[in-house]
């Protein structure tokens, strides 16, 4: 008799799976988590109710097609309760900064925003562009959308106030004018040429002008002007003519200068292709601080309330909002967003959609940078795909690479030693990818650029080794690019083999005859070497890969050689910092000086304590 088998137990998966969890849940605000097979998170939501909320997937049928390749690839599911639904949508992005799940929209940019201070801690204050956390006392101003804004900003209130640029150790050791005060663009306080009062006067005219108050100033300069002229001080008079033309052409070249809102930030998204793009316009003190474009990951197909809810939650995580925030589409929870934002600021934030008047100018010119912008990168995108295309076929490979490594060395005569690694894909260069790799080989030959080329690639792939065996998060090359001929692709081809990574494309490129640039043969492991035709679009793209792993690896010695220059004996001395280091050879001249001095003089030194002194002076005993 044949005994019939059991009815087969397959575990559950998508919908299925899902339907089979909602007796889990209840109404709580939380976070959940989709899995895969493998474990790897594929998206992390948030639920003002999670049974609700969940049973939405448990549906088989009515998704977006992104959704349900989410669903169909689910195999298991966390859950995390929290107490509200702030909490919950800020458990949400901290997750999902975290494990950066394929289906969830990611912001790839985590850039701090640069800001004008003028510093409170000294008799003349200074003015200065300032990044990172705001420590130093004095007033800040901004965000500003980049560096070169903060500049023009500077350079605009050098011209109309004349602060100082300069730090406090170059104020106190001038004995004469510098340059800026012969062009008129410092007030020269570092040697007496204006008084502490008058200064602290363009200081509050200067911080006035970044309030917006721009006309009230207008307004006093004029007045100063007229009575100086009736008091016949002509030079006096003929200098605050001159500010008020300075402060009229920085005016008339500011561009959008918003009459009705005093502080927002302008963020409209434009989609297109799969791909997105957000403008964020910064508008402060009535005054456009410039603008940043960002193209966050969006998720496998997220709709635009998705993608710019997740945009504002992830840019504001280590960003202060300011008080309205216009957008060009409606979001999903708004009403969290705004608590959530709220919560950040320590104030009322508020978020509009405007339709008509100023606000809406502003958002429509916000949407239209994020378009034209978008489609430049389509483009730009669409001829890097052709150039790897050219590639492959010119070189030889089974497919466009998604990865290219390219690899140079940098020293002199074997000093300051440096490995440099850049790589590059379908969106260009990859900075944040880019490595440094301090040579430490001690029976290196100085000058050995195969050895040094052998430690670099042992590292690297010893590293891709240990951290993706299996070669699945994107992180191993297609295709290496060795800045040398066939010794060093010889080389390189051992040390691959040697770690039993004999797959890998490998391509030299030498500067082939007299050197000539245009003129380069490229070397294979056991082929002839082969040149380009000149003129040939991909030979220009190797050309430009080598020139930037060029640059990142010289760029990488100087900044070595330049540290070794500067360092000294107090660099060694146990709770020496910058700070002290400095104000140690301001005060002395040179760490010879401070080796011979004596503890009264250490103790003088400004942030030099008893026990400091001690500790510097046992230092230099001990040595001697």
């Amino acid at each position: 008799m044949t005994e019939t088998p059991p009815p087969s137990t397959a575990p559950l998966t998508g919908h299925a799976l899902i339907q089979s969890l909602l007796k889990t849940l209840d109404s709580s605000p939380g976070v959940y988590r989709m899995l895969n097979a493998a474990n790897e998170v594929l998206y992390v939501g948030k639920a003002r109710a999670l049974r609700a909320r969940v049973s939405n997937y448990a549906r088989p049928s009515g998704h977006s097609g992104r959704i349900a390749r989410m669903i169909s690839e689910t195999t298991s599911m966390m859950f995390l309760t929290t107490r509200t639904e702030t909490e919950a949508l800020l458990l949400e992005q901290n997750l999902i900064k975290q494990l950066k799940p394929r289906y969830n929209v990611l912001l790839r940019d985590d850039k701090s925003f640069p800001n004008i201070l003028v510093s409170k801690t000294h008799a003349f204050p200074q003015i200065k562009k300032h990044r990172g956390a705001k420590s130093e006392k004095g007033d800040y101003y901004g965000p500003f959308a980049s560096a070169g804004a903060v500049n023009r900003s500077l350079n605009q209130l050098q011209r109309v106030f004349g602060l100082r640029t300069c730090t406090d150790a170059v104020f106190e050791s001038r004995t004469r004018p510098c340059l800026l005060y012969q062009i008129k663009r410092c007030a020269g306080p570092c040697v007496g040429k204006v008084s502490e009062a008058d200064y602290r006067k363009l200081v509050a005219d200067a911080e006035s002008f970044l309030q917006g108050k721009t006309t009230r100033i207008q307004e006093d300069l004029a007045r100063e002007m007229g009575a100086a002229a009736e008091a016949m001080e002509y030079e006096r008079a003929a200098a605050l003519r001159d500010r008020i033309r300075a402060l009229t052409q920085v005016q008339q070249s500011q561009g959008i200068n918003p009459q009705g809102v005093a502080e927002a930030d302008v963020v409209a998204l434009h989609m297109e292709g799969g791909q997105a793009c957000v403008q964020v316009f910064f508008i402060r003190a009535n005054q456009s601080w410039g603008n940043r474009d960002f193209y966050p990951r969006t998720g496998s197909g997220a709709e635009p309330p998705e993608v710019l809810e997740a945009f504002l939650a992830q840019f504001y995580d280590d960003k202060t909002p300011p008080r309205l925030i216009l957008l060009n589409h409606e979001i999903e929870d708004a009403d969290l967003m705004v608590q959530l934002l709220s919560q950040r600021a320590g104030r009322r934030v508020e978020l509009a959609v405007p339709q008509r008047g100023e606000k809406a100018e502003l958002v429509e010119n916000a949407a239209r940078n994020a378009r034209e912008s978008l489609a430049r990168k389509m483009s730009e995108s669409a001829a890097q795909s052709r150039l790897l295309a050219g590639l492959a076929e010119a070189f030889g490979l089974e497919a466009p690479p998604r990865r290219i490594e390219v690899y140079d060395n940098s020293h002199i005569q074997g000093a300051h030693a440096v490995g440099g690694m850049i790589a590059a894909g379908p969106e260009g260069f990859l900075k944040s990818q880019y490595r440094k790799f301090n040579i430490k080989g001690a029976d290196l030959t100085p000058g050995d650029d195969f050895g040094m080329m052998k430690e670099v690639l042992s590292r690297r792939f010893a590293r891709l080794l240990k951290e993706d065996p299996d070669r699945e998060l994107g992180l191993w090359p297609d295709l290496i690019l060795i800045d040398g001929g066939a010794g060093q692709v010889s080389a390189v081809a051992g040390i691959m083999a040697e770690m039993g990574v004999d797959d890998i494309a490998m391509i030299g490129v030498a500067k082939g005859i007299d050197r000539d640039l245009g003129r380069e043969e490229f070397h294979r492991p056991g082929a002839p070497p082969f040149a380009l035709r000149t003129g040939d679009p991909v030979l220009y793209f190797v050309q430009r890969l080598r020139d930037e792993a060029h640059r990142w690896a010289i760029g990488a010695h100087r900044a070595k050689r330049s540290k070794a220059v500067s360092a000294t004996p107090l660099d060694e001395i146990p709770g020496i910092g910058a700070a002290r280091k400095r104000a140690l050879l301001a005060h002395f001249g040179s760490a010879k000086a401070v080796s011979r001095a004596g503890l009264p003089d250490l103790q003088a030194v400004p942030g030099i304590s008893q026990a400091m002194a001690e500790t510097i002076h046992g230092f230099f005993n001990a040595k001697t």
